[in-house]
This record gives C-alpha cells, structure tokens and sequence, in this order.
C-alpha cells in the first residue's frame, strides 16, 4: 500500500534528504533546502508531495510551486512549475506511486492554477502513459548538458570564436567574482532586469528571489564579472551532487564589446564546475525544436550534448491559458 502525503510538516524532512541524495535524478530542485528557498521568495508557493510505503518510507518525491505576478496580471498568469520532478525509486510498482503523485497533485493544485508545466531534467520516457492519463501532453525542448569530466576534451569542443572571446575578456582585464555583498547582486540584477524588460519580454521573479538565493549559500553560486570595479554580468547557478545548472545569465554585451560578459559568464560556471570536479553543466533549456531561438545557437558553442527530454504540459483553464496570452502583454505594460 502507497500513501500520498501533502503536509509539509509530516514529511521526515531527513529522510526526504536522504532520498533525493541517492536517487539516480536527484537533483536541488527536489530538495528541502528549494522548498524552503522558494517559501521565502514573493508571490512563490511550494507545495510538496511524497509517496510512502507499508514500512513509511519515502518511494517517491514531488516538489512543486506555484507562481504569480502581482496586481491585475496574477488573474491570468498563475501556473505550477515543477523542475526535475517527480522522483520515485525504481522499484517495480513505479508506474503506481508515479500515478498516484499525479493524481493527488492534480487533485491538490489543478483549481488554484491556469496550467502546469513539469521541465524534465533527464528523460521519464518510461512514465509517458502515466502521465497521458491525467491529462498531459508532451512538448519538445531542447536543452544542453555539458561533460566537465575531460577537461581537455571540453576545451576542444567549445567554439574556437568562443574561446577566443574568453581569452580576450580576460587579457581586457575582466574578472570572475563571486560576490561578498548583496549590492553587487543587485547590479547583477538590474542587467537582468533591463534584458527581461527589453528583450526576454516574460515575467520576472521580485528581487527576493535572487536575494535570498544569496543568502543561502548551500544553494549554489553567483559567478560575477567584474571589469574596472563594475559588475558587468553574471551567472547564478544552483550547485548539487555533480551538477552545476545554469538559471540566469546576462551581460552588458553591447556595451563591453570587447569583455564578452555573457560568454565569460557562462564559462565562469563551466569552469567552476571543472576545478571542483563537477562532472555536469546544466544549461536547463534552449527551446522548442520546432521553433527559432537565438540562444540556442550561443550555447551550443560551449561543447554540451543537445538533448531533448521535452515538457508535460497540462491545462487547467483553457479559457484562462489563452487569455493568459493577452495578460502576459498587459503585465509587460503595466510593469514595463
């Protein structure tokens, strides 16, 4: 017999730990330490949900949260997001405690959002029928995932005009930081900020977000560049196990011609990983297949393997979703 569970404060908050750290895709975004972080963060509600057998221990894990703009752009943007879940052990009743995760989340979160968006870190090719019964559809989506493990073979395989660029950035004088005040995080910010505002054009998370991430240090790094005493760019990147994920980046790019923030940002994290024997860089997505996306093109020239292991998407209002279209523009004028 398999139990659901959704109280967080019945949930052996140690042995959930344990569980995400021997699972084979145990990855931070399943973790206590990112339900915590995102129960800090502004108009961010996790939810969580485990599975428990006859002997009450943990056979699966699934860390949702639940996320919405502010003022009137909330009505049509709140969604539930889940990143490299759910995990449940390989056992051969699987098939079961995945279904009986969805059904239980669906249950539990289907009326309070518009859609749900599960971002697959690795394949869960095997669970496809599951989660076809409660009603998800499967998109492609690329992402690429970059081996540290052979230094040199690494360094090979990156883009000769990338590794030019990082080489020059260098010479030029810019540097890789890692910030020791929360003011240098905002400056990191405020690029984002005006990329989002002027380019990304989406929702941003509050400052909150990237504030408390610095503070919890057990969550991973900001990797800053820094040129004449300014922060000209960044990467804030989770850490855990092996894998170092990419979750923002930006650069003054047109304004540092020759500095080259975003690719030294990006190569900052790859190489942080190296030096600390990490053996993956995740860049945790580069679009849908069947659609343009600039980004793509630049990090492919870091030497990652492309794969796609896609989205399960599932709406909840269709009303609502494809009004939601109209709202994310009227968000962008409201707070742009």
């Amino acid at each position: 017999m398999i139990e659901i569970i959704s109280d967080y404060n019945r949930v052996d908050i140690s042995q959930w730990q344990e569980f995400i750290k021997k699972h084979p895709n145990g990855n931070i975004f399943q973790t206590p330490e990112m339900y915590a972080f995102f129960k800090s963060v502004k108009n961010y509600d996790p939810y969580i949900f485990v599975a428990l057998d006859k002997q009450k221990k943990i056979v699966g894990v699934l860390l949702a949260v639940v996320i919405k703009e502010t003022r009137l752009a909330g009505f049509f943007s709140a969604r539930c997001i889940i990143w490299g879940g759910p995990l449940v052990s390989g056992q051969s009743n699987a098939q079961k405690i995945m279904g009986l995760l969805l059904t239980e989340f669906n249950k539990t979160l289907s009326g309070k959002t518009i859609y749900t968006e599960f971002r697959n870190l690795f394949s869960i090719k095997e669970f496809e029928k599951v989660f076809e019964e409660e009603k998800f559809v499967f998109n492609g989506h690329y992402n690429f995932i970059v081996d540290l493990r052979d230094k040199e073979l690494l360094w090979k395989r990156i883009n000769s005009g990338k590794k030019r660029q990082i080489k020059k950035s260098l010479k030029n004088g810019a540097k890789i930081v890692e910030p020791t005040d929360i003011k240098e995080v905002k400056e990191f910010y405020q690029i984002l900020f005006h990329l989002y505002k002027s380019k990304v054009k989406k929702p941003l998370p509050s400052f909150s977000f990237f504030e408390n991430f610095f503070y919890n240090k057990e969550l991973g790094k900001y990797l800053l560049i820094e040129y004449n005493s300014k922060i000209v760019g960044g990467i804030m990147c989770p850490v855990y196990k092996d894998t170092i994920y990419e979750w923002y980046v930006c650069g003054l790019d047109r304004e540092y011609k020759d500095i080259y923030p975003s690719v030294l940002a990006t190569w900052a994290a790859i190489y942080y990983g190296m030096k600390n024997n990490l053996k993956y860089f995740d860049f945790m997505g580069a679009g849908k297949p069947d659609q343009d996306y600039g980004v793509r093109k630049f990090k492919s020239q870091f030497g990652g393997e492309l794969v796609n292991y896609g989205r399960y998407i599932r709406i909840n209002n269709k009303f609502l979703y494809y009004l939601g279209k109209f709202g994310l523009k009227l968000y962008q004028k409201l707070r742009f």
